[in-house]
């Protein structure tokens, strides 16, 4: 009986130990495409902790990326009783989930009790829009990486990336031209009309299309938001930059980067780079050092003038 017991134990040590592996893993499962093992990874935290919503969560997109969408729903509903943010809106992993009839649930509940616990959003239907457009900006991005990890492992893109491929670049038209009509109907959205995440879509959709023409002729709008905080100023950086290298002019914030002859990542060539944290300070961004360091681990030995 006393070996039968020891026995016994370390089969439940064994079980315990192989139940915390599969947790731990589920997001490297995700990550490298098996998501029917990721799933059986999440649901297994779900069993042992169900209050876990974040892991809730994550089980709910994992179904979503397998259009298996009552499984979705299901976890998501859930997940979402200890939420009251907008990211859900937003998540393009559960892009599959938006042509239900079960989503505008979603999206009026979340908007509530966003509301609830944050400041009034002036223009909430404005918000719902913006936020499906952020969505579809990044649609597929899930599929497209798993293409890219192929090529890295094969050496050769698989035959399904190309038709990703080109439906991404007909939603980046179509979100471009959904985004043309939102702002003709509502105007610019800015953080104190549709919040923070919602007003960050046309950054997006502007800064994803492949006509430099388009981002100069929205600049205005966007450093104007920058300035007044109704905007984000990381963004207009990114798109100032972009500009001027598209220009093959110098950057002027230091956000745009490029392969150097030891195939490292560096900065294009910035004007005046000895005051380039003089101008990132005046729109709130920080030191061009400790950005690069966090962004491409490269380090910026430029000393500083005021």
């Amino acid at each position: 009986m006393k070996y039968l017991n020891i026995i016994l134990l370390l089969l439940l040590i064994n079980n315990l130990s192989f139940s915390q592996n599969l947790n731990s893993n589920a997001g490297e499962l995700r990550k490298e495409g098996k998501l029917e093992a990721a799933i059986e990874a999440y649901k297994n935290e779900y069993r042992k902790s169900p209050k876990n919503w974040r892991n809730t969560y994550d089980l709910a997109c994992a179904y979503a990326l397998i259009f298996q969408k009552d499984s979705a729903y299901h976890f998501l509903n859930i997940a979402l009783k200890s939420d009251n943010s907008l990211w859900a809106l937003a998540d393009s992993d559960l892009y599959a989930l938006i042509d239900d009839s079960r989503w505008s649930i979603i999206e009026d509940n979340q908007i509530k009790k966003f509301q609830k616990s944050n400041k009034k959003l002036k223009q909430p239907e404005f918000t719902k829009e913006l936020l499906k457009v952020i969505m579809k900006d990044q649609a597929l991005d899930y599929n497209i990486d798993q293409a890219k990890t192929y090529f890295m492992t094969e050496g050769n893109a698989p035959h399904w990336y190309y038709p990703l491929g080109a439906y991404k670049q007909q939603i980046v038209q179509e979100n471009y031209n959904k985004m043309q009509q939102l702002i003709d109907e509502y105007g610019w959205p800015n953080y104190s009309t549709v919040g923070k995440l919602a007003a960050d879509a046309p950054l997006l959709v502007i800064n994803h299309h492949e006509n430099d023409s388009v981002r100069s002729k929205y600049l205005p709008q966007i450093k104007a938001a920058c300035l007044k905080n109704e905007g984000s100023c990381m963004e207009f950086a990114k798109i100032q930059d972009r500009i001027l290298v598209s220009e093959n002019k110098e950057q002027i914030y230091g956000m745009q980067f490029r392969y150097n002859a030891d195939r490292k990542l560096e900065p294009f060539p910035i004007k005046d780079p000895e005051y380039v944290d003089k101008r990132r300070k005046e729109i709130g961004l920080e030191p061009l050092k400790d950005y690069l360091r966090r962004k491409i681990n490269y380090e910026w030995k430029i000393i500083q003038k005021q």
